[in-house]
């Protein structure tokens, strides 16, 4: 019995001991959110999804130049943008450039968080449901942030599926990437947590 009972605690401890291994793989993408914002204000990269705009993908036909044809931020992604602007001014972070997809949801949550900052960047135009696009815009794209030097922190408001092509991280709607350019590859550092819609 007492040998059993060793034999199941050795095999319990080595998968515990295995499971373990995994655990600092995603711990820097599940926190960091102090060290997101330090880095914000020495000058790195935040990689913003749009503010939260129900449904997925676009309809049918829909054009880039006319909004009424797109998904587009509801009332809750509008107050959600105003309040990411305003954790950025409280957290002391200067923005030296703020660049945007050409999709509507993506600008009008940029204009909102940083009103008069806005430039529009093909690159970072949403390339969902196209590998075809994706393979082409992501290198591009990864070219412009590694050529980032301020002054100030880039902010770039694109789409879920073009973040997550350059970092590995899926943000939710609002949701933050912060990364920095090192050796020739953008280096993940933290996520900034999107506003909660409705919070006060």
């Amino acid at each position: 019995m007492h040998a059993t009972r060793l034999t199941f605690t050795r095999r319990a401890a080595t998968l515990i001991g295995a499971a373990l291994l995994f655990i600092p793989a995603f711990a820097p993408a599940q926190s960091g959110s102090e060290a997101a914002w330090q880095a914000l204000k020495g000058g790195a990269i935040v990689l913003l999804r749009h503010a939260n705009a129900p449904g997925v993908g676009d309809p049918p036909g829909f054009k880039l130049e006319d909004c009424a044809t797109q998904r587009n931020v509801d009332a809750d992604g509008q107050a959600q943008a105003l309040a990411i602007g305003k954790a950025f001014a409280a957290h002391g972070v200067t923005v030296g450039a703020v660049w945007s997809s050409a999709w509507c949801r993506a600008k009008e949550t940029a204009g909102l968080a940083f009103p008069g900052k806005v430039r529009l960047e093909p690159m970072f135009n949403s390339v969902f449901g196209d590998k075809t696009l994706e393979s082409v815009k992501t290198p591009s794209a990864r070219d412009l942030l590694l050529g980032w030097s301020g002054p100030g922190a880039l902010v770039v408001v694109s789409h879920q599926v073009n973040i997550q092509a350059l970092t590995g991280v899926a943000p939710r709607a609002g949701e933050g990437v912060v990364v920095k350019a090192r050796e020739g590859r953008v280096e993940v550092v933290g996520r900034i947590e999107a506003p909660v819609p409705g919070a006060r």
